[in-house]
């Protein structure tokens, strides 16, 4: 299911923890995982537990808490904008709202090309760049005011 290469790097992950502690390298192999095939499927979650030697409930019950995760398809570009309360005040909501008409969806929807799918999302702990935006779970953006929102998109495109 995974390449040998991803379940070397989930290796690296367990190797981390003690052995009657393999359930801390959940996130890490989820993450692992998504980066591999793009999103997670019930069946791959299912395969990472067994993998590390938790149960599969344990690995849903992180799966399903965290939106780092993506239990569905997503866009090539998952776009995650911050519109918690500080972020609001400095133009977070107003960001979200600009993505949105820019690219015709909602959050939680994927454009129809398969580029874009645009998230809400919870704090992300930069507060001081606000308003951010988390592209692919990885790159963070800071100010993401309409024009910055141009630019990135271009970049991205």
């Amino acid at each position: 299911m995974l390449s040998a290469q991803s379940l070397q790097q989930i290796d690296t992950e367990l190797a981390k923890y003690p052995a009657d502690q393999r359930r801390s390298a959940v996130m890490g192999a989820l993450r692992i995982a998504q980066t591999e095939l793009g999103w997670l499927k019930p069946e791959t979650i299912e395969f990472v537990a067994n993998y590390i030697g938790i149960a599969p409930a344990a690995a849903y019950e992180v799966a399903t808490f965290y939106n780092m995760y993506d239990l569905a398809p997503v866009g090539k570009y998952k776009l995650t904008v911050c519109t918690n309360l500080p972020c609001a005040l400095r133009g977070g909501v107003d960001a979200g709202e600009y993505l949105k008409k820019k690219l015709g969806i909602g959050y939680g929807e994927t454009t129809s090309d398969g580029l874009y799918t645009l998230v809400e999302g919870e704090c992300m702990g930069a507060c001081g760049d606000a308003p951010v935006m988390l592209v692919n779970n990885h790159k963070m953006c800071s100010f993401m005011d309409a024009e910055a929102i141009e630019a990135k998109l271009a970049e991205l495109k």
